[in-house]
């Protein structure tokens, strides 16, 4: 059973999310796990006037996704930053190569999944997964999400990320802030359920 971890991270708070979700997809009986990135499209130049070349050396040594490496998984969790409510322009442009695939009908029947991150508390991530979601559909993926059965969504002590819809994270205004013990649980969580069904779907 394959499962590709697919992501796109600035400043590092998505790919350990990412970590997170591959620990959790690992403790499934017979799960081959892979962490993917995507490719970049902002110039290096523009990535050193964000202050994000030295924050991405740390997952520099992921490997490159290609969009054809997808039809080979049985299940795809996705990770990506929150613009503006919508997943961020590289996943963006990943995804929408991704016609071949919706032609030939290889991701149907697979699993797909969401995790996120955003700046600020209110900052998108329920429509980032929601809409994120959209396209997977579109692809014939069977959606899964993070359940209730993982508390620690509806905790009330301490701000965190997380939703029925995905686990997600808050990296603050500046980026300060890196996921917390609760989110990445979630991120966990998430991994090993998405693995979990996967399991059973795959013949």
């Amino acid at each position: 059973m394959k499962i590709y971890v697919v992501f796109y991270s600035m400043y590092g708070h998505i790919y350990k999310m990412a970590e997170a979700v591959a620990q959790g997809a690992r403790s499934v009986a017979g799960a081959h796990v892979e962490l993917r990135r995507v490719p970049e499209t902002l110039p290096e130049a523009v990535l050193h006037k964000m202050g994000a070349i030295e924050p991405q050396k740390a997952f520099a040594h992921i490997p490159i996704c290609s969009i054809e490496e997808l039809g080979e998984a049985d299940a795809i969790i996705f990770g990506t930053p929150t613009r503006f409510g919508n997943m961020c322009g590289q996943m963006r442009q990943f995804l929408d190569a991704a016609g071949k695939l919706w032609l030939s009908g290889k991701l149907i029947g697979k699993v797909g999944s969401v995790f996120c991150s955003s700046n600020t508390q209110h900052g998108g991530q329920e429509t980032t997964l929601l809409t994120f979601m959209v396209t997977l559909l579109h692809l014939g993926m069977v959606i899964v999400g993070l359940p209730y059965s993982f508390t620690g969504q509806m905790a009330v002590d301490e701000i965190a990320g997380c939703s029925p819809y995905g686990a997600s994270t808050i990296a603050g205004g500046a980026g300060e802030r890196m996921p917390s013990e609760i989110e990445l649980a979630g991120a966990k969580f998430q991994g090993k359920h998405v693995a979990s069904i996967a399991a059973k779907l795959v013949k």
